[in-house]
């Protein structure tokens, strides 16, 4: 579920916000903006195969970070931040389902493709699938973080988020018949 994928992220936010304030906001839009792309290959492409770099996402987000700590600025914790986040985002999709419309069937074990090893990795089912009650005790858990830290803007877009993930969740197996009948 987005909504996770966005807490988490912004989990990765909150030491900058605290130690270095200044950037707090920097680092939140590249929490966001990390958080939220990955998952744009399910408009374009192959879904967790097309913008998921589970590996080589971590490796450049070294140096990104690397950049951030010696030349602090707000692009540069922005890149730094985000860069992590897609990075987190694409390796934890392994911690789901596979890639299905009714995950909870256990139809496809395929999670994410690593390009580097040029394979899938298979799916731990640690969070059954995207809307599951555990999905979202997931992100109220990641989220608790940031909604101390951050007020404002962020944590408003947390908290619609959340309630969004709510919804998602009281209505995802719904969902998928009238997914089906639209398509």
């Amino acid at each position: 579920m987005v909504v996770t994928h966005v807490a988490v992220a912004l989990l990765l936010a909150v030491p900058v916000a605290v130690v270095a304030p200044e950037f707090a906001t920097a680092a939140a839009v590249g929490a966001v903006v990390g958080g939220i792309a990955p998952d744009l290959d399910m408009f374009v492409g192959s879904h967790r195969r097309t913008l998921h770099f589970p590996v080589a996402g971590s490796i450049l987000a070294v140096p990104a970070v690397a950049l951030a700590l010696v030349a602090p600025a707000p692009a540069t914790v922005a890149v730094a931040v985000g860069a992590s986040a897609a990075a987190v985002h694409s390796a934890s999709d392994v911690l789901g389902a596979g890639e299905e419309l009714r995950p909870w069937e256990r139809t496809n074990p395929n999670a994410v493709y690593d390009h580097v090893s040029g394979r899938w990795w298979r799916a731990r089912y640690v969070v059954p699938y995207d809307g599951s009650r555990r999905d979202l005790l997931v992100a109220v858990l990641a989220a608790a973080p940031a909604l101390v830290v951050y007020d404002g803007t962020v944590r408003w877009l947390l908290v619609g988020l959340l309630c969004v993930g709510g919804a998602y969740t009281l209505f995802r197996r719904r969902l998928v018949p009238l997914f089906e009948r639209l398509v």
